[in-house]
């Protein structure tokens, strides 16, 4: 069971990386053909699900990814996004938790990153082609959200590897 620090702590940092994923998302925004945009927010999500697990990862990374769609004003997508970045951080957490028990740490990252991106791709591809009604929504999504999965896995692994892994963790009694 875990003491009252422990879980004030889980709480606290839920909240600080809900509000980071909402800052990330929002600090670089390039509109896309299909009227979406790219953005930094998934290096946020995979750091979410390894440093707080699946359950609150995926809280933080919902609501979080959801929040800046609404204040960027893309309300429509504001539903799919809270469903595909909560997925993406469970998927990100339980791939990892599973390799990292085969792995070293880093392949069962790349993998986990990797793995949760490919989740972000096919979910907004998709989104779009409901939305739209049309396949070419679908295939036009494709290569935008490849871009920022592709810039998200490489910085969400390359962040933890080098800084969070290093910052020393509460410990258990």
């Amino acid at each position: 069971m875990k003491s009252t620090n422990e879980k004030l702590r889980l709480l606290t940092l839920t909240g600080v990386l809900t509000a980071l994923t909402t800052v990330a998302t929002l600090v670089i925004q390039i509109p896309t053909p299909t009227k979406g945009y790219i953005n930094l927010g998934d290096t946020v999500v995979n750091l979410s699900a390894w440093v707080l697990g699946g359950f609150y990862g995926a809280f933080a990374s919902g609501v979080g990814s959801a929040l800046s769609d609404l204040i960027s004003g893309y309300t429509i997508y504001a539903p799919a996004t809270f469903l595909i970045k909560a997925i993406m951080a469970l998927v990100a957490f339980w791939i990892y938790q599973t390799c990292s028990k085969k792995f070293h740490s880093l392949p069962a990252r790349i993998l986990s990153a990797v793995v949760s991106e490919i989740i972000m791709i096919v979910g907004y591809a998709v989104f779009a082609g409901v939305l739209y009604n049309s396949l070419a929504s679908v295939w036009l999504s494709i290569p935008e959200n490849l871009v920022q999965g592709i810039f998200g896995a490489g910085a969400s692994v390359m962040l933890y590897e080098t800084i969070l892994k290093r910052i020393p963790q509460l410990k258990k009694k």
